[in-house]
């Protein structure tokens, strides 16, 4: 990179599209924000390309129906039915499924490695910024020039003014002593992602250094809530040689062979390991015993989306008003896109239902006048 005299910067420096006026820009790394620099550039620039060594799932926020996408797919259901089945065939249907609003081999994006889990990418435009022409899908990078770059498949220079690294992250804790948190392979020795496995007392908690196939933020929370209730002495850590051994074991990262292959660093299923932690604070909703008591809402809890609300039903914590968000979620989604108020046309099971009763009632007035 240093032959090269364009400008280039890794994403966390990027503000605003305005610098890509009328410039050939190189956006390298396919995550989300790569992915949101690319199709922000390609409104101004003169030409973007998009490099990727690995591809990647490119998912719309709208999903089936158009529901939201996280509200559809992060449900217990949908988890407990996903861990039920061999990674093979959920690796396949999961194929299916992001296949099913574009194929991905007809864009240049479908992921080399199908089998490890990879975060999806969320981008409602991307499909159409690519079948226009607007933003070139390319493989990874071969050679930087002066004042351009060279691609993996090909001798052709493409000429390049802004290099863009969406490259990712590494974390380090440069304040703390090598003893205290030890990072290697980009994992730290943190019992449950959050505890020092070998500390003689449990007084560090770290909070959010973890990727789970969800939400950040009540991940995050739900983590501190457990650091809390441990750090005042409610909650007590297993022995040393417990945590140890469940560190080394999350550090191999050996897949189960069941439901999604979470083996890459830091990577967790979001529902089974907010329930652990739940659980240690016997904080976790109890479906089948809400099952007697308020089927309805343990119906909802399963088959609904597993939002945040869900973890402050009971145990420590506990918000009085837990239930009617739950059951009314639905509504605040749409409040914000039902803006024109429309009279609802009757079904056409509703009609015929109708046409049926009055003739039924026309044959019972001709059978009783006759």
């Amino acid at each position: 990179i240093n032959t090269f005299k364009g400008q280039y910067f890794h994403s966390r420096e990027y503000k605003h599209p305005d610098v890509f006026k009328d410039k050939n820009v190189l956006v390298i790394g396919m995550g989300n924000s790569g992915t949101d620099i690319a199709v922000e550039a390609s409104h101004l620039a003169k030409k973007v390309f998009l490099s990727t060594t690995g591809g990647a799932w490119v998912i719309s926020r709208v999903y089936d129906s158009g529901y939201p996408w996280d509200m559809v797919f992060m449900t217990r259901f949908q988890n407990m039915f996903r861990n039920s089945l061999p990674t093979s065939i959920v690796s396949w249907l999961l194929e299916r499924k992001m296949n099913s609003w574009f194929n991905h081999a007809n864009y240049g994006l479908i992921p080399e490695d199908r089998i490890q889990l990879r975060e999806p990418v969320l981008n409602d435009e991307l499909p159409g910024r690519i079948i226009t022409g607007k933003v070139l899908i390319k493989p990874k990078v071969k050679e930087v020039k002066e004042n351009s770059v060279i691609f993996s498949s090909t001798p052709k220079e493409e000429p390049i003014d802004i290099i863009v690294f969406a490259t990712g992250y590494t974390f380090a804790f440069p304040f703390l002593d090598e003893s205290v948190v030890k990072v290697e392979d980009g994992q730290a020795s943190l019992y449950k992602y959050i505890f020092p496995a070998h500390l003689q007392k449990s007084t560090l908690a770290v909070i959010g250094l973890i990727k789970p196939l969800g939400s950040m933020i009540p991940t995050g929370e739900t983590q501190a809530r457990w650091a809390v209730r441990v750090l005042k002495g409610l909650n007590t850590l297993p022995p040393t040689s417990v945590m140890i051994k469940e560190v080394n074991a999350r550090k191999e990262n050996k897949p189960s062979g069941f439901g999604l292959c979470y083996c890459k660093p830091l990577q967790s299923d979001y529902i089974t390991y907010i329930d652990e932690l739940l659980t240690d604070i016997n904080a976790k909703p109890n479906l089948f015993s809400m099952l007697l008591t308020d089927p309805r809402l343990a119906l909802t809890l399963f088959f609904g989306p597993c939002s945040p609300y869900q973890f402050r039903l009971t145990g420590p914590g506990k918000w009085e008003g837990a239930r009617n968000a739950i059951m009314t979620q639905w509504d605040r989604t749409f409040k914000a896109t039902k803006t024109r108020v429309l009279q609802e046309s009757p079904s056409a099971f509703t009609s015929l239902l109708k046409l049926f009763s009055f003739l039924a009632l026309l044959m019972a007035i001709f059978l009783i006048f006759q």
